[in-house]
C-alpha cells in the first residue's frame, strides 16, 4: 500500500467535474482580469458571493455560473 508524505497528503483530490470546474473559471478569469487579477479575484473573500470565489465555482455548478456572473460584473466595471 503506497503512503502519501508531504505537506499536500491531506488534501482530497477533486473529482473530475470539479477540476474541469476549476480550470474553467481558471482560463476565464485570466482572459478577463489577466494572470494577477485572476488570482486576487479568484482567492479573495467576495462579500457578495459569500466566500472565495474559486471554492465556490469548485463546490458545484451553481456555484460556477454565480462565479462567472460575478467575474462578468468585475469586467464591466
Amino acid at each position: 500500500m503506497a503512503r502519501q508524505f508531504g505537506k499536500h497528503a491531506h488534501i482530497a483530490k477533486l473529482s473530475p467535474q470539479q477540476a474541469a470546474r476549476q480550470g474553467s473559471i481558471t482560463k476565464a478569469a485570466i482572459a478577463g482580469l489577466g494572470a494577477p487579477g485572476a488570482i486576487a479575484f479568484l482567492n479573495g473573500h467576495d462579500a457578495l458571493l459569500g466566500g472565495r470565489p474559486l471554492d465556490l465555482a469548485i463546490e458545484s455548478a451553481e456555484g460556477l455560473i454565480a462565479v462567472e456572473r460575478a467575474l462578468l460584473h468585475r469586467m464591466e466595471a
